[in-house]
């Protein structure tokens, strides 16, 4: 069978995911270490500061998150065919077939694959746009930790979480859903990949996706 290399992907989308990437490796580790520091304590005392390091590496690390998710948030709008929230959803006839062919295929039904889609399949698009509205609430939650003192973060931060200390445990909890929704990711990705040649793992590289050439 003959393919045919369709552009998928812009370079802003690979970049939001390559950045998304290292800034939830990043958040995690100092995360864990933030909330239970794994170093002798009288390091701090050596002019070394690790906690402080930690707390400004994570600091670093949740504006970079913050831009990636702004810039989703760009695309979602704004972005080519592919990106849109409205190729996401269940909101048409096709993107409801998709999803009812997906989840029949995940859940190894039928080994139906949609080949005419190029973006997202529709199960992959929801989970998605909860990952984005969970992103906001991360990033909400983590400026109300790091800067209570600036009014429109304590406004807000009162408003969504109460205390700081609920803030705090609603932040932690949110990046266990980010650890295991990439882990799962991974696997899906590479389980797509197997299973449909259409250059899954290799597009967010490239930005080049695969079709058979008689599918228009």
């Amino acid at each position: 069978m003959i393919y045919e290399k369709h552009y998928v992907w812009s370079i802003l989308l690979r970049l939001y995911h390559w950045s998304l990437v290292s800034s939830i490796v990043t958040l995690a580790i100092t995360g864990f270490y933030i909330n239970s520091p794994w170093t002798l304590t009288t390091l701090e005392g050596t002019g070394l500061y690790p906690m402080l390091t930690m707390r400004n590496i994570h600091g670093l690390a949740g504006y970079l998150f913050t831009s990636a998710i702004l810039v989703r948030l760009f695309l979602l709008l704004f972005g080519n065919r592919h990106e849109r929230i409205l190729d996401m959803l269940p909101v048409t006839s096709r993107n409801i077939r998709n999803m009812s062919t997906t989840l029949c295929s995940y859940s190894y039904l039928h080994d139906c694959h949609d080949e005419e889609r190029l973006g997202h399949n529709v199960v992959a698009g929801m989970i998605y746009v909860l990952t984005i509205i969970a992103a906001l609430f991360q990033m909400a939650s983590g400026f109300y930790l790091r800067l209570p003192e600036n009014v429109f973060w304590q406004k807000w931060g009162v408003m969504l979480f109460g205390t700081q200390q609920h803030a705090r445990f609603e932040h932690h909890l949110l990046m266990w859903y980010f650890i295991i929704f990439a882990l799962i990711h991974i696997y899906l990705v590479i389980w797509n990949d197997l299973k449909n040649p259409d250059g899954i793992t290799s597009s967010i590289f490239t930005g080049n996706k695969f079709r058979p050439r008689n599918i228009k």
